[in-house]
């Protein structure tokens, strides 16, 4: 059969064009190829990301330390509170009485402390009567004893004036020993802290910590969350009333898989972006730990891999992520928000576990109360001491 006349140019431009076509696709691949691999190296190799990263924070719960009935709950779900500010009232009404019994028992405690001061005086008065007695009586035994040659004196008189000095010997001694055991309750300490008045104080102060623990502060700033307290509950130590949850400090879980960690350090910088507020929003940070151990480890009920049936699954280990604290003040963010972590991992002079700094989480609002319990203290001693060189003697 013979081919028409024609047919092959018409096939030339079509087999150009697919030539054309070919070689401009090995020309994009080729093209993105490149661009990937400048992206990479230059880019992608020193960077980590994940999207499995949410918002975490310090939740303070607020808990009674005494017994008590509810009377005034002074903040709700979702408002703010002050540190220090009552949030919650109990009825003080028994610990004020307790309070009252605790100070009159210290009151009259250092007035007989007081009183042990003031006979000291007294028996060292006693003393000198009783040397003055014994002087006297040795005086008349004297002059008898002088006189008994010619007759002037009898007998029975100069027995009775030896009789004499021995009572007043024995009374002077007996005067001495009172002094001694008086002293010995005395000295070396003064009536603010006479082992009684310390007893007493420490009872007071027991009784005081118990009635102002009736008011309970918000221990930081932050807002109020889960709130289950009602006016009229009786509540206990340790029961929770509701949490308070400063978000001037929180901080970012982001879970990355364990074959992203090689190159992870301590002090890495981070860029990171929330849903609730979009791309729009880039929050600086940087790596301050690492979890030590996985979220499977650490879950209620752990994986058993030890079956016949064995898949590998690849773990995800919780990276601590700090943001700039200027950056959270101006875009706040909520625990369990969901954020997008990329951390850059070029620099790896950082540690991995040794590196990581301690926290600290403290609050003064408790100190007053022992501050306060000090004051009552020194009022009652103040009050009942009489002068202040006594409570000093």
């Amino acid at each position: 059969m013979s081919t028409p006349q024609g047919a092959a140019p018409a096939e030339q431009p079509k087999n150009s064009k697919r030539t054309r076509m070919m070689l401009l696709l090995a020309l994009v691949i080729i093209i993105a190829a490149v661009g990937y691999g400048f992206y990479y190296f230059s880019y992608a190799r020193f960077h980590e990301d994940t999207d499995d990263a949410y918002v975490n924070g310090n939740v303070v719960q607020i808990t009674p330390q005494v017994v008590g009935t509810v009377i005034a709950v002074n903040a709700d779900d979702t408002q703010t509170v002050q540190v220090g500010q009552p949030v919650v009232m109990l009825d003080a009404a028994d610990s004020k009485i307790a309070l009252q019994q605790a100070e009159a028992t210290l009151a009259q405690t250092v007035r007989q402390v007081r009183t042990l001061y003031v006979n000291n005086n007294a028996y060292q008065a006693d003393v000198q009567q009783r040397q003055a007695d014994v002087s006297r009586a040795q005086d008349d035994l004297k002059r008898r004893l002088a006189v008994a040659q010619t007759g002037a004196v009898s007998l029975e008189e100069i027995s009775h004036a030896k009789d004499a000095v021995k009572v007043a010997q024995a009374a002077l001694i007996a005067s001495e020993q009172n002094l001694a055991s008086n002293r010995a309750l005395t000295e070396r300490t003064t009536i603010a802290q006479h082992p009684n008045v310390l007893a007493a104080a420490a009872k007071v102060r027991d009784a005081y910590l118990n009635y102002a623990r009736n008011t309970l502060p918000a221990p930081v700033t932050g807002y109020v969350a889960k709130r289950s307290v009602q006016v009229g509950q009786r509540v206990s130590p340790g029961t929770p009333l509701m949490a308070v949850v400063p978000l001037n400090g929180v901080w970012i879980d982001a879970n990355f898989k364990e074959v992203q960690l090689k190159n992870m350090r301590i002090g890495q910088p981070a860029e990171l972006t929330a849903d609730v507020y979009g791309n729009s929003v880039v929050f600086h940070g940087k790596v301050v730990g690492f979890s030590a151990g996985t979220g499977s480890a650490f879950s209620l009920l752990p994986a058993q891999n030890a079956t016949g049936n064995w898949i590998k699954v690849v773990q995800r280990l919780p990276v601590r992520i700090e943001l700039d604290p200027k950056e959270l003040e101006a875009h706040p963010l909520r625990i369990g928000l969901s954020m997008q972590v990329n951390v850059e991992t070029k620099e790896t002079n950082g540690g991995e576990l040794g590196n990581a700094k301690n926290t600290t989480y403290e609050t003064d609002v408790f100190a007053k109360y022992g501050e306060q319990a000090d004051a009552e203290i020194a009022r009652v001693i103040a009050e009942n001491t009489g002068s202040t060189s006594l409570a000093t003697k």
